[in-house]
């Protein structure tokens, strides 16, 4: 049975805001219980849970903003956009709502990176997290495979490519990213392209791309992290997906002990927009898990 869509007009009316570092920022919290963060990719923002939100407040206290640069909150113009601000963004929205639990993480994209500084920090003593969902993502820069779009943001000429950037070159970029049988409706684009077009987003997409080099500098850090196998981890991802798709987990099955990865046939790399009854199957599949007492082994 598919899941119920909550239009981006009521998703906006839904949102409150907080201040970090004096720039405005939209977030959204629903549901009780554990507490569950949900962090959004590039270029979109937390309206990619959408899908999700609902099924995931019924069971957990649900969390999300869009970040500095994303969706509806603030994108200054003169600002060095980094992954680990985002990571602070992150921990500073928990400090303002109060959350003092152990925190788990369902990530995507550009999110996976943010998650990934989190679980690092884990191992610092400056979070405590319980546990870690990786969907689509760079969590490996020798697997990362950009499409057109992102190399030449990181281009010289990214400046004037990211101010050029228009609907048409974001639908040209997800029908190569979504699955053949799972692309957006024209409805989706709208909204998509209205959350990057907000704040005259474009502008400073060739900020935001500095990601990617970013996580090359983190790489051996962040790794390290996951190779702790302290924190249950677990990805989905969608098979098809030319950026981060099978490929990225063959490597995460050979860095990663006791890998536990689910694979979606014929799902690109927005899985829960294409696929969300399966990555929230395969999401409370491994809350159940975690939550299974530990098997008493008989000694004789």
């Amino acid at each position: 049975m598919p899941l119920a869509e909550i239009p981006l007009c009521v998703w906006r009316k839904r949102s409150r805001t907080f201040v970090f570092r004096g720039q405005s920022i939209r977030y959204w919290t629903a549901g009780q219980g554990e507490p569950l963060l949900l962090i959004h990719g590039f270029p979109t923002a937390s309206w990619d849970w959408h899908y999700l939100w609902q099924p995931l407040a019924q069971r957990y206290r649900v969390i999300a903003c869009d970040m500095l640069g994303f969706g509806d909150s603030a994108k200054p113009l003169n600002h060095s956009y980094s992954l680990l601000e985002q990571a602070d963004l992150q921990q500073a929205l928990l400090a303002y709502l109060q959350v003092e639990q152990p925190i788990h993480v369902l990530a995507h994209d550009y999110g996976d990176s943010v998650a990934q500084e989190l679980l690092a920090r884990h191992y610092e003593n400056q979070i405590e997290v319980a546990s870690c969902v990786f969907l689509n993502g760079g969590l490996f820069p020798e697997t990362h495979r950009p499409v057109l779009m992102q190399k030449l943001l990181l281009s010289p000429l990214g400046w004037m490519i990211g101010r050029a950037f228009t609907r048409d070159g974001l639908v040209k970029s997800f029908r190569q990213i979504f699955g053949p049988q799972t692309s957006p409706t024209e409805s989706e684009l709208d909204d998509f392209w209205s959350l990057i077009e907000t704040h005259r987003g474009p502008r400073i997409m060739h900020k935001l791309i500095s990601y990617i080099p970013e996580r090359r500098v983190q790489r051996d850090r962040w790794v390290t992290a996951m190779q702790r196998d302290e924190v249950p981890l677990r990805v989905i991802d969608g098979e098809v997906d030319p950026i981060s798709g099978a490929h990225m987990v063959k490597r995460y099955r050979e860095l990663i002990a006791d890998a536990d990865t689910v694979l979606l046939p014929g799902i690109g790399h927005y899985p829960q927009i294409e696929a969300p009854v399966q990555v929230l199957k395969h999401y409370l599949a491994f809350r159940e898990r975690l939550e299974l007492p530990p098997r008493k082994v008989a000694c004789s």
